[in-house]
């Protein structure tokens, strides 16, 4: 996908470059702003940018008696809006996370080894790419961005 964007990067930068930089912030913001969006529902319908649906969650030993059954929802906090920051500038744009918030993404993001607890095991975390651009996201750039220059 990173080739798709640099294409994408490449006939754009020059049409950008004619618009003020005023213009130029406010189109980053949106696109900031709409990609976080897209990235969210995406998290929230637990599917990889390719479509593929998340690895679950591993289970528990134990089972909670007593309890109401909840849906287990993955990276619900880590979605919210105080959690993954949309950065816009004139020059670009990025959607992510930051401090501990990042590093819980990294470790889901490429699959890594970490404690369950502070002093639990180490366990090792399939992939889920919590981060990525799907071939829609593509998409709705090009359009975003030629109805930007164009209207």
């Amino acid at each position: 996908m990173s080739d798709d964007l640099s294409a994408l990067e490449g006939w754009i930068q020059p049409l950008l470059e004619n618009v003020a930089p005023t213009e130029r912030r406010k189109l980053m913001r949106r696109l900031s702003i709409g990609l976080r969006q897209r990235q969210r529902q995406r998290i929230a319908d637990q599917k990889n940018p390719d479509g593929s649906p998340f690895a679950p969650r591993r289970p528990r030993k134990q089972s909670k008696k007593g309890r109401i059954k909840r849906k287990r929802d993955l990276f619900l906090k880590l979605r919210q809006a105080r959690h993954m920051k949309a950065v816009s500038s004139a020059d670009g744009l990025s959607v992510g996370f930051t401090g501990r918030t990042a590093h819980i993404a990294r470790i889901h993001q490429e699959g890594k080894l970490s404690q369950l607890s502070l002093k639990g095991a180490l366990y090792q975390y399939p992939s889920r790419k919590i981060l990525g651009f799907t071939a829609e996201d593509r998409a709705w750039l090009e359009s975003e961005l030629v109805n930007h220059i164009i209207g």
